[in-house]
Parts: structure tokens; sequence; C-alpha cells
């Protein structure tokens, strides 16, 4: 048996998770989970939540003097993470 229609394995889960509605919450999960590898140790030890709600992520910090540092990157902060994920999943970085 010959199939002329061959297709790469990611090709079909992309299609699947497309067709499912599920390839948007899949990424969102993806950007929570390299908050701490994208951001490091010192920073993740003053995080508190990370969640995405509307395009943007939301990340509670214990620190004042470390948010407001991360203020001044936050745009810069949310390209890292979604070039990290390889998709735009988020448009920018809410801290609180």
């Amino acid at each position: 048996m010959i199939y002329t229609k061959a297709q790469p394995l990611r090709d079909v889960l992309l299609a699947f998770l497309r067709a499912e509605g599920l390839e948007t919450p899949l990424l969102e999960y993806r950007i929570t989970q390299a908050w701490p590898e994208v951001m490091g140790d010192a920073i993740n030890r003053y995080t508190r939540q990370v969640y995405v709600r509307g395009g943007q992520l939301h990340v509670q910090l214990t620190s004042a003097a470390l948010r407001q540092n991360l203020l001044m990157e936050h745009r810069r902060i949310a390209q890292k993470l979604n070039d990290h994920v390889g998709a735009q999943v988020i448009s920018d970085v809410t801290l609180f």
C-alpha cells in the first residue's frame, strides 16, 4: 500500500489541535511553563502566580523593587517568551 499524501506527524497534530480549539490553550500553558526557564531562578523565587488572560501574561510578584525593574522591560519579556514557545501568544506582560 502506497500513501501519496504523507504528512509529518507535527503537521497532523497541529491541524488536530486547531480543529478541536486546543492550540491556543496549549500555547498559553507553554508560556506559563516557560516563565521560570526564560526569567531564571532569581526572578522565579519572587513569583507567586503566572497566568494568561486576554492575550496578556499576568504575573504576581512579591518584590516591589523587582516589579519596578521588570515593568521597564515588559514588552521585551513578552517577546522573549513568545520566541521561546515559537508563536505569538501574548502581546504584553502585566506585573502586579
